[in-house]
């Protein structure tokens, strides 16, 4: 197989999960960090001609992640794709079986099945931790309804205020997500890489957590850390 990703959670669980399948991946593919195939550009603006120049058995995308004109010129070149969805944990599972298998994978990966049973092994929150969830600042942009992070954590106890919005990423500006009355702001350190002394400020009073934005918003290896590396950290934020 010769298989090209244009998402780099996918490109990290098909190389630690099918070896040397891989020959091209997007410039933002930073895991394995020692993994060595060819950049062909960002995940909003991948160089098609030069993927297609790969000639891949298969690109691997997401309908998210990726623009569809993108995805539309690669298979008017005969480059075949197959395009994921991932709006919640379960789904996750399912849908990196169907990218590995795709991409030769001859069984279910040990790491996957350990990654599911961390997940199920969660207890039942009691009650269930109002947040606000920023991705981005200058605008603001937070977490709106059907996020695959935001269903992350509400499996880790947390309800972000606008999970009901009418958009999946909605601005909102800084004064109203203050007034919302969170008893948490989850602050993640990508796509915004936020920190200790850039976003913690925005919000006086309210207890902040600074999380991994792998951990949080990959599907990939990390599930299988994610569970015990965010409960962490965001009950640190509220001692």
């Amino acid at each position: 197989m010769r298989v090209v990703s244009l998402v780099p959670s996918l490109t990290e669980a098909i190389a630690v999960t099918v070896p040397g399948v891989l020959v091209g991946a997007t410039d933002w593919c930073e895991r394995p960090s020692d993994r060595d195939v060819e950049r062909i550009g960002g995940t909003k603006n991948p160089d098609t001609a030069r993927i297609t120049a790969l000639e891949p058995d298969l690109v691997i995308a997401n309908e998210e992640e990726n623009r569809a004109p993108d995805l539309d010129a690669l298979r008017a070149a005969g480059v075949p794709v197959l395009v994921t969805e991932v709006r919640t944990v379960p789904q996750a599972f399912t849908e990196l079986e169907r990218v590995l298998s795709a991409c030769g994978a001859t069984g279910r990966p040990g790491w996957l099945d350990r990654a599911e049973a961390a997940w199920a092994a969660l207890p039942e929150s009691q009650r269930p931790v109002s947040a606000v969830v920023p991705v981005w600042r200058r605008p603001w942009m937070v977490l709106g309804r059907d996020t695959f992070a935001g269903d992350v954590l509400t499996r880790l106890g947390v309800r972000h205020l606008y999970d009901g919005h009418a958009e999946r990423y909605p601005r909102i500006p800084l004064d109203e997500l203050n007034a919302a009355g969170p008893e948490l702001v989850v602050l993640p350190d990508e796509p915004y890489r936020f920190t200790a002394d850039d976003g913690p400020e925005a919000f006086p009073g309210v207890p902040c957590a600074l999380v991994s934005g792998r951990h949080l918003t990959w599907y990939g290896p990390s599930l299988l850390e994610a569970p015990r590396v965010l409960a962490r950290a965001l009950a640190a934020a509220r001692r």
